[in-house]
């Protein structure tokens, strides 16, 4: 299996290797746009070997050793201030992918704005007066625009990652230990959005409630980092005061991960209702 790296219409760079999917794109001065895709493209193929080199350390529960390779480490120290909690480093594997290669894209270059879209966990640059409007999801079941973040360069987010639970017998997002349809975080980097989101998306449960089933991670995915954890696989009928419920539960979560200024701002999503938690404000799409 070797690495792919492609143009796209529009001035994108398409990068995927194994289970890496990533989009990139950038702005600027098109000699330095140019150079930096070039040189994101030369750096890429050494990133899937870099991981699975140390795959069985990153899939150990925190507190655990600091890995050796920059992604690696970029994974260890995004979960590591959620080590009382059960978190792997993986948790943060999309969000430190992106930020890595957006590191790799900036190298002395001069962009405007530029973005590294893996898989839907975003590393973010915006100069100087610059912005993005992020578009949120919350049901890919059912996809269309629910939400709408303007992140201005003096927001100081890097970096913007969803997580929540996957639909009984289809895809979806990675597992969870809650029954969140979405929640999305905005963060200082990629990594510290995904470890965030994962843990946020967790903390948005009704425990022990009837109409929630639960099997082990195992069950459904033999080589998931979470072992035998029990992990949502189907959510029946909810009344308005449960969900309410449920994502003021993630709301305490996302709003103590602000407090640690683990994240910036947060939006939860459970059946068609919502938790928003810090600036900046999220526009609620009609």
């Amino acid at each position: 299996m070797s690495a792919v790296v492609a143009m796209l219409p529009g001035g994108r760079l398409h990068l995927q290797h194994g289970p890496i999917d990533a989009i990139v794109q950038a702005w600027g001065d098109a000699g330095d746009v140019s150079a930096a895709y070039a040189q994101v493209a030369q750096a890429f193929p050494a990133v899937l070997p870099g991981l699975c080199a140390e795959l069985p350390l990153l899939r150990t529960a925190l507190p655990s050793p600091m890995p050796r390779g920059e992604i690696a480490r970029r994974m260890h120290a995004a979960c590591a201030p959620f080590a009382s909690g059960f978190i792997t480093p993986m948790a943060a594997v999309a969000g430190a992918v992106a930020d890595h290669l957006l590191t790799t894209l900036l190298h002395d270059r001069t962009l405007a704005r530029a973005l590294v879209n893996d898989g839907g966990d975003i590393a973010i640059h915006l100069s100087a007066g610059q912005s993005f409007r992020c578009g949120i999801v919350a049901d890919l079941a059912a996809p269309g625009l629910n939400a709408i973040a303007t992140i201005g360069a003096q927001d100081g987010i890097g970096g913007i990652a969803t997580s929540g639970r996957r639909c009984k017998g289809k895809g979806g997002r990675s597992f969870s230990g809650g029954i969140a349809d979405a929640v999305t975080v905005l963060a200082a980097s990629a990594a510290a959005a995904d470890a965030a989101a994962t843990m946020i998306a967790n903390a948005v449960d009704l425990p022990g409630h009837a109409g929630i089933t639960r099997r082990p991670a195992s069950a459904i995915d033999p080589d998931s980092d979470l072992g035998d954890l029990p992990v949502t696989w189907d959510v029946g009928p909810l009344t308005d005061a449960e969900i309410d419920a449920a994502l003021e539960a993630g709301a305490r979560v996302a709003r103590d991960c602000a407090a640690r200024g683990l994240a910036t701002a947060a939006i939860l999503h459970l059946g068609g209702r919502r938790a928003i938690v810090g600036t900046p404000s999220f526009a609620i799409a009609a």
